[in-house]
Formats: C-alpha cells, sequence, structure tokens
C-alpha cells in the first residue's frame, strides 16, 4: 500500500534534516541529489522546514556560476538546547549543547561521601542551572543523564540499588520539578559510554562488541546487531557480581565484594600496585584517580624500558613467546597453557596466574621455594617466586629476572641438572622488585581476561573495549596484554582494544541520547 501524501511528505522531511545533521549545510540541489527526489518535491521540503523553525539560510554555496549562487539550508542550531550529566558517586559534570551538538558551557563539582542527600542534590541542581545560565539558553528541551545502577525497563527510571548515593536517584525528580518544562531521560552510565563509542569511537566498525567499564566500580556494556541490550530487569552487564577465582569469597545480591569487582575496581588496583611498587605522582589522589595514575605510571615505565631496550630485545606480552634469542621484559599468561621456549637468554619477568604454565629451556630460572621444576638449567640468576607447586621450566640456559606463578597445579618437586640456582628475592616476598610497571601491568591484565573471559564464552562478540579512566589509561598497552590472556583462555578469536572515550564516554553518551530524542520530537510532523 502506498504511503499518503502527509506520510510521504513527513518521510521526505526527516531525510533532509538527518542528511543536514550529519553533512552540514547543504543546497537545494545538494539536497535533490542526496534524497534522489525531485527539484518541486525538494523546494517544498524546503519551505515547510523554513516555516516551521527548523531550517535557515545559513550563507551560499560560492560555487562560480552565472547568476546568484545557491543558498545553503542548515538546521537551526539554537531551535532547542540541551544538557548532560554525568553522575558519579564523587561528583557530577554537566555540558549544554545546541540541538547540533555544539558545546556551550560546561561544568562539574566533586560530592564528598559525607555530603547529605539534600545538599548534594542541590549542588548538583544548582550546577546545571549556572551552566544553563552561562550557555545564554532560556531553557533546556531535553536532559541525558547517565548514572551508575540499573535502569527499570518498565518505567525508564533508576533503580534503588545498594551501595549507591541516594542522591543520584533524588536527583532525576529534582531536575525535573526544577526544569517542568525539559524532557529528563536517565541511561546506566556504561551503556551510553557503549553508545560513544558505536557512534563516534573505537566501535565504528562493529555492530556487536562488548565494552568492559573500568572505573571506581565495574560495568558492562553489551550492544549485539548494533542494539544495546538491557536485559530483563535492565541489569545486563553487572559483571561487578560475577563470581571469579583469586577473590575471598563470593559476591551476594546486596554486595559484589568477592566478584569481579574485588579484582578490578578502583581500590583494587590500587592495591596491586601497591604490592607490585608501583607508585604515581603524588598528585593522582585517591580512589579512580590513583588507580588511573597508577597504570598510567606503568604504562610508562613499560614504554621507557621499550625506548631504552638493546637492538634486537622485546618485551613479549602474548601466551607465547618461542625461540626468542634474547628477550628483555616480560612475558606472561593469565591463563593455562603458557609456554615460552627455546628463550636464549631471557631478562625480564614470566607471571602465570593460573593453573599449568609451561615455560621450556627459557633463559635462566631459578626456584626459590620447593614445587618448581627446572629441568636442565645451565645458569639461572634472578628469582622464580612459585606460589604454589606445580610448575615447570626445563632446559634454562640463562636468564636474569623474576616469575611469579600464583595458582596451584599438580605437585612437581624436582630439579634436574640445574648447574645453580640464585633466588635474588626473598622466599617470602612475592613480588620481587624488578621491573614493576610491566609486572604490575601483567598482572592487571591476567585479573581483567577473567572477567572477560566469562562475557566472550556466553557472547563472542568478537571486540571487547577497556573503557573508563582506568582503561583510558592502560591504553593499547594493557589492551595488548589483556588479548594476549584472553586468546590462551578462549577459543574464540576476540579482539581487545582501548575505547577512544574513556571517561568522557558517559558524558557524550548522554548527550547523544538526548540529542537523538530532541531531534525525533521537532523532526516530527505536526500533528494534526
Amino acid at each position: 500500500m502506498p504511503a499518503s501524501p502527509s506520510t510521504a511528505r513527513a518521510i521526505n522531511d526527516r531525510l533532509a534534516l538527518r542528511l543536514l545533521q550529519q553533512e552540514g549545510p547543504l543546497t537545494a540541489g545538494q539536497l535533490k541529489q542526496l534524497t534522489g527526489l525531485s527539484r518541486p518535491t525538494v523546494a517544498d521540503l524546503v519551505e515547510r522546514l523554513s516555516v516551521s523553525g527548523l531550517i535557515e539560510v545559513v550563507g551560499e554555496s560560492g560555487e562560480q556560476r552565472r547568476g546568484p549562487n545557491a543558498k545553503l539550508y542548515g538546521i537551526v542550531a539554537d531551535r532547542a538546547h540541551l544538557a548532560a550529566l554525568d553522575v558519579r558517586t564523587e561528583g557530577v559534570s554537566v555540558v549544554v549543547c545546541d540541538l547540533l551538538g555544539s558545546v556551550l558551557a560546561e561544568a562539574s563539582v566533586p560530592i564528598g561521601d559525607d555530603t547529605g542527600t539534600g545538599p548534594a542534590v542541590e549542588q548538583a541542581v544548582g550546577l546545571v542551572e549556572r551552566a544553563v545560565k552561562e550557555a545564554g539558553a532560556d531553557r533546556l528541551h531535553t536532559v541525558g543523564i547517565g548514572a551508575p545502577g540499573l535502569i527499570d525497563p518498565a518505567t525508564g527510571e533508576l533503580r534503588d540499588s545498594s551501595g549507591l548515593p541516594e542522591w543520584h536517584r533524588r536527583l532525576v525528580a529534582a531536575l525535573q520539578e526544577r526544569l517542568p518544562e525539559a524532557r529528563v531521560l536517565v541511561e546506566n552510565e556504561t551503556n551510553l559510554a557503549a553508545l560513544a563509542e558505536q557512534r563516534e569511537g573505537a566501535a565504528r566498525d562493529r555492530d556487536t562488541f562488548v565494552l568492559l567499564w573500568l572505573g571506581l566500580g565495574t560495568g558492562a556494556a553489551v550492544v549485539l546487531d548494533g542494539a544495546l541490550r538491557r536485559g530483563a530487569s535492565g541489569g545486563t552487564g553487572e559483571i561487578g557480581f560475577l563470581p571469579v577465582p583469586g577473590t575471598s569469597g563470593l559476591p551476594s545480591a546486596t554486595d559484589c565484594a568477592g566478584g569481579f569487582h574485588s579484582l578490578a575496581g578502583a581500590a583494587a588496583i590500587a592495591e596491586l600496585a601497591r604490592e607490585y611498587g608501583v607508585v604515581a605522582e603524588a598528585t593522582a589522589g585517591q580512589g579512580l584517580h590513583a588507580a588511573a595514575g597508577v597504570v598510567r605510571a606503568a604504562v610508562a615505565e613499560v614504554a621507557g624500558l621499550s625506548a631504552d631496550a638493546e637492538p634486537g630485545s622485546t618485551h613479549v606480552p602474548g601466551p607465547s613467546a618461542e625461540g626468542a634469542g634474547g628477550a628483555a621484559g616480560g612475558v606472561s599468561a593469565g591463563a593455562p597453557g603458557l609456554s615460552v621456549r627455546r628463550a636464549g637468554t631471557a631478562t625480564g619477568t614470566v607471571p602465570a596466574d593460573a593453573p599449568g604454565p609451561s615455560a621450556e629451556r627459557a633463559g635462566g630460572v631459578s626456584p626459590g621455594v620447593p614445587g618448581l621444576s627446572a629441568e636442565g638449567a645451565g645458569g639461572a640468576a634472578g628469582g622464580v617466586s612459585p606460589g604454589a607447586p606445580g610448575h615447570r621450566v626445563e632446559g634454562a640456559g640463562h636468564a636474569t629476572g623474576t616469575a611469579r606463578l600464583d595458582a596451584p597445579g599438580p605437585p612437581v618437586q624436582s630439579a634436574k641438572g640445574a648447574s645453580y640456582a640464585t633466588d635474588t628475592a626473598p622466599p617470602d616476598d612475592p613480588h620481587p622488585s624488578a621491573e614493576p610497571g610491566a609486572r604490575f601491568l601483567d598482572a592487571l591484565a591476567g585479573r581483567l581476561a577473567l572477567g572477560a573471559a566469562s562475557v566472550v564464552a556466553v557472547l563472542d562478540p568478537g571486540r571487547v573495549l577497556l573503557g573508563g579512566e582506568v582503561g583510558e589509561a592502560g591504553g593499547a598497552v594493557l589492551a595488548a596484554r589483556v588479548e594476549a590472556r584472553l586468546s590462551a583462555m578462549s577459543p574464540l578469536p576476540t579482539e581487545v582494544r582501548p575505547s577512544a572515550l574513556g571517561g568522557a564516554g558517559v558524558l557524550r553518551g548522554a548527550l547523544l541520547m538526548a540529542r537523538d530524542a530532541a531531534q525525533d520530537e521537532l523532526f516530527a510532523p505536526p500533528t494534526r
């Protein structure tokens, strides 16, 4: 059945508006070419959209031809003003934009843990009102909010979640009260970051991917076949509650302690850095800033070591390095099956955080305690600190460095043909001090791979993005290590990439959500 004339006009108008949004100002001739519509039809829609106040003449084409230059039409940007909020446990950030997404004002305010609900809400609302005034906007059309926690799929409201401040939920209602003409929308922060990565970031070429959020806490966003998946209760991606090995217990329905959060949350990352002796600048602060700071410091240290390395020496983050004549740096695996073979002279670290790794003829490994097998080691200078029995090192020629093995395996208590072995770290020190940055990143990558492997096994997304401030700090260095460990744990090929937007993804995603909602309403045909 053919569309009615009014429906056809509405479709044509929306098509033209979307093109003007994506391409910028266009002439009527360019609209004709891009839409495939006839010249009279384009002339009619330009007239309608101009009368409705959605488009206006913004200049001339500048084409050199006889007669007047063609008029350039563009969307009236100040037809609507939008606000986007990134609501965190420790504060709020806001941007105010026009209909095209151009930032007119931005601001942020910290909110301490000891701030009461009422004062916290008032600080956040006051921040929005000041930003609107600074932007010169009379009113807001739509407000998009990104916040941690679950969004009720039936109502679209932020659900009451244990462990999150009460002022988060109160803020949504307070903004609606103080801005009665605005439409207020709220979405999970990680979902919004994934939306931004899909539109403008590291997933623009993918319709299926997972974003692993590494911030103060942990979360995941799932995009399958181009659509964001929220789940029956809105809880898709609550990966902090994922039971994983290496924690002190199991999570509960009200507390993610014991889950993946206990390994990859900001506090756990900062503690892991302290164990490995990684120290960030004093200005790194506490909480999330401290975690991102130590990861950034470790990455800088690794980059410096790579730059200063002698010719022919490399840091190998992958799960397998065979026949390496000389390797400086760390060769690590966070999963079973690591093999490092025929490394004639290896200087660096080999941490393996799961059962079963094997290192054969790796240049020099020295056992510090019983349970490690070192066969045919011509000379081993350095420390091998196994945390449990069951790891084998065979035919080691000569190496200086450390290997940390933290997971149990079947007992193997033999050392055959070892000419000599010198443990440079005390037996009770599981983290020798050599190259702390690389070893810390190896250990962190092993932890992150545990969570990522569970997601990959169920969803097979093909790509995992490391987002949030910690993922941004780790960049390609951390992502490569996670990918290496993931490839050793899962048969499903999966790329691991750093997000392009990092911690800024939430705010950008909230803005995109607000802009989409405003344009859907403003671009809709008038009701009759």
